[in-house]
């Protein structure tokens, strides 16, 4: 063999060994990223979900309240719980809106529902806590370890003892600001002074009632306003019993709007044994018409609330959630035929938003809650249906 046939093959084999030491180095390259990605998948499975806790932005949480809250503080805890073994067992599914769709997404639904049981349990018997739906929304954060951070007991600046009250209607006496009462009008000015006293009783009825219902102006709307309106009509008749005989006093107008005084008696009219008028709210009784009526004539037509049908909105229910889901769509039959009753019993009470602020309003914050309560029993199994929200108000018709 020559020297250069000799040195041909010398060449050949080196550049095959240097192929295959670089394709080596190439796969040991490869196989290096792989481990760097794999180890960045191993951090990324050690997020947490982070949620902004509830029991700390409480107050005053009344007595017969704190176990319905606890245990909706505890369900919270268990709900991210819950989320974190599926964000830990469902690592690298689904696309890059998994995690929002599949978990944080529920998990919002679900602390919001819970979150809406706790301001609802206070607000029956206390004030409701405005502004807490915005604790529902979690994110991810990185540091494992969890994250279910709420209280097996309400601390000491939530726990509020005995439940506040809601404060005690006071009126002006009436009947100490009225002139000499002739005799033929004693009697007229006797039964709507008694009147005057039994609207401050319901009204105060009302009060205690409707603990946490409504906005900042509900009481004003649904119960000064609708009794200041009542006062004005009796009083009116009591001037007109009086002026048909003498003159007819001036003035007592001013003496119909009343006022919450925390923890004061009822401030009353003086009127004992007198007559409660059923349904004296702006009752014929004679306004500046001698002996005559100038109520409003014949009964108005009152109509009936009319609400969506919610059960024919739902998917198919799991038998696990089918007790849940029964045990609402019965409540919300429930609330319409209370408010039913409501609208026919306050027939001529208020302002032209009276319907609205005192009946149609608080109707659809607890349909609103009771949606929400079978959305979230569905949802615990399966999809949890979206949009029933929509059904929640209600018209009269």
């Amino acid at each position: 063999m020559s020297t250069s046939t000799h040195e041909y093959k010398e060449r050949r084999t080196f550049g095959r060994r240097w192929k295959i030491a670089a394709t080596a180095g190439v796969a040991v390259a490869l196989v290096g990223g792989g481990i760097g990605v794999a180890a960045a998948g191993g951090e990324a499975a050690a997020s947490t979900i982070s949620c902004p806790t509830v029991a700390d932005k409480l107050q005053n949480v009344p007595a017969s309240a704190q176990a319905e809250v606890e245990r909706n503080l505890a369900l919270l805890n268990t709900q991210i719980a819950e989320a974190n073994q599926r964000l830990a067992t469902s690592k690298g599914q689904g696309g890059p809106n998994f995690v929002q769709n599949a978990i944080l997404g529920p998990l919002a639904s679900k602390r919001g529902a819970a979150i809406d049981r706790i301001a609802i349990a206070i607000g029956r018997q206390g004030t409701r806590p405005q502004g807490l739906e915005s604790l529902a929304t979690c994110t991810l954060g990185t540091g494992g370890g969890s994250t279910a951070t709420e209280p097996a007991e309400l601390p000491e600046t939530a726990a509020g003892g005995a439940a506040a009250g809601p404060g005690t209607i006071v009126c002006p006496d009436v009947k100490s600001q009225l002139p000499a009462v002739p005799a033929g009008a004693q009697a007229e000015v006797d039964r709507n002074l008694a009147q005057l006293q039994t609207q401050i009783n319901e009204a105060n009825a009302r009060l205690v009632a409707t603990v946490g219902q409504g906005g900042p102006n509900f009481v004003q709307n649904a119960i000064l306003g609708p009794l200041e309106d009542k006062r004005v009509a009796a009083i009116n008749r009591i001037a007109t019993a009086i002026g048909r005989i003498n003159a007819r006093p001036q003035g007592l107008d001013a003496l119909a709007p009343c006022q919450i005084q925390a923890d004061g008696a009822a401030g009353g009219d003086d009127a004992a044994g007198g007559d409660d008028a059923a349904g004296g709210d702006d009752a014929a009784g004679g306004d500046d018409a001698a002996g005559g009526d100038a109520g409003d004539g014949g009964a108005a037509e009152v109509g009936t609330i009319s609400c969506p049908d919610v059960g024919s909105q739902l998917p198919a229910v799991p038998a696990g959630a089918l007790a849940e889901v029964e045990r609402n769509l019965a409540q919300l039959d429930t609330q319409i035929a209370e408010a039913n009753a409501r609208l026919q019993s306050t027939v001529g009470q208020g302002g032209p938003n009276f319907v609205q602020n005192a009946i149609l309003g608080p109707l659809e914050d607890k349909r609103v809650a009771a949606i929400n309560r079978i959305a979230t029993a569905i949802g615990r199994i399966d999809a949890r249906p979206v949009g029933l929200d929509a059904l929640a108000p209600c018209t009269v018709s």
